[in-house]
């Protein structure tokens, strides 16, 4: 399982080269503008995941943004900058110009920072066969705890999402090929989170820390 096409940036800023295509989500404080997004997923409409400042650095005139449903209205910021935008809804699975993806929702048990009733999402992208999840803001889900998945990028930051050591709860029931921690070291969680995520996953999951910065 190669995961070197896939790059975390910060939070749940995240880039996936696959060949030619580039698909980013989340972009969030990028450091510099390729402008070469052929799709642009975005979780939620929270300011560290739908950042009209970062979608002008990644997007271009092929770009395929993608959005919760609930999001239509706010995505039209930004319809300038990219060829399309798409909507999605929670538990459905859809194909947007060759891009095979399934929603899972995305939502808090107990708080209200992510409410279920929002419509947020987390995707499950599939490419060259693979299964990558990239579970978005959320806790430890009925809908997560059934996900199927080679590589899984999950929040440990804790306060808004899962900490560390729920997340590797979720990884090990789910039981991916590999995980990486995301959503920690910058606004919420300390830079330790990810060791710990390390420490509590089961030896037979291979957990990658990919956080740029």
């Amino acid at each position: 399982m190669i995961t070197k096409d896939i790059e975390l940036f910060t939070q749940n800023s995240i880039r996936i080269t696959e060949g030619d295509r580039r698909i980013y989500i989340d972009p969030f404080q990028m450091r510099r503008e390729p402008n070469n997004a052929d799709f642009i997923l975005i979780t939620h409409n929270h300011v560290d995941h739908f950042s009209p400042r970062d979608i002008e650095k990644v997007a271009c005139e092929r770009t395929v943004l993608v959005v919760p449903e609930a999001m239509a209205d706010k995505a039209e910021e930004v319809s300038h900058l990219v060829a399309k935008i798409c909507t999605v809804k929670p538990g459905e699975y859809y194909t947007f110009d060759g891009l095979r993806l399934e929603t899972v929702p995305a939502y808090n048990i107990g708080k209200d920072f992510h409410p279920k009733s929002a419509g947020w999402v987390g995707y499950i992208v599939m490419i060259a066969g693979h299964r990558i999840y990239i579970a978005g803001d959320t806790d430890e889900t009925a809908e997560a705890l059934n996900v199927i998945c080679d590589i899984a990028l999950v929040p440990v930051g804790g306060t808004y999402t899962m900490d560390a050591r729920e997340a590797a709860r979720l990884i090990n029931i789910i039981h991916p090929k590999i995980a990486i921690p995301t959503h920690y070291g910058s606004i919420v969680g300390s830079k330790t989170a990810a060791e710990t995520f390390r420490d509590c996953v089961d030896t037979s999951v291979k957990v990658e820390v990919k956080m740029l910065y």
